[in-house]
């Protein structure tokens, strides 16, 4: 699951992701114990060293989970057209393209349908 996380965000952005600013747009990795705790750092350092440079996503506790608004679940889904136009706006795909290159994983969700 950790190699998907990664190639679907900018790793390097410690004040949003894309077009969203602010810190709820941060990329995180939550974990649980201890065991979760050592396997994100095994990958964070696995990236650091890919891309040789620091990684700005964080690895925090986990707490309380509030699920989003009922009219974000699948929002890809119930507004194809405009995630589409969203996702092109933001420059999401050309940002992990260039990032990732052919590990990009900017197609993962959305853009099938």
């Amino acid at each position: 699951m950790l190699d998907v996380f990664w190639r679907n965000i900018d790793p390097f952005d410690a004040a949003g992701q894309f077009c969203d600013r602010g810190e709820q747009y941060s990329a995180a990795i939550f974990v649980k114990d201890e065991a979760e705790q050592r396997r994100a750092e095994v990958s964070k350092k696995k990236m650091e060293k890919h891309f040789g440079k620091e990684i700005a996503t964080q690895i925090l506790s986990a707490a309380t989970f509030y699920p989003a608004e009922e009219y974000h679940q699948d929002y890809y889904i119930k507004n194809p057209w405009r995630y589409k136009y969203y996702r092109g706006g933001c420059g999401r795909d050309k940002k992990l393209q260039a990032i990732w290159g052919k590990e990009a994983g900017g197609d993962n969700v959305g853009t099938r349908r």
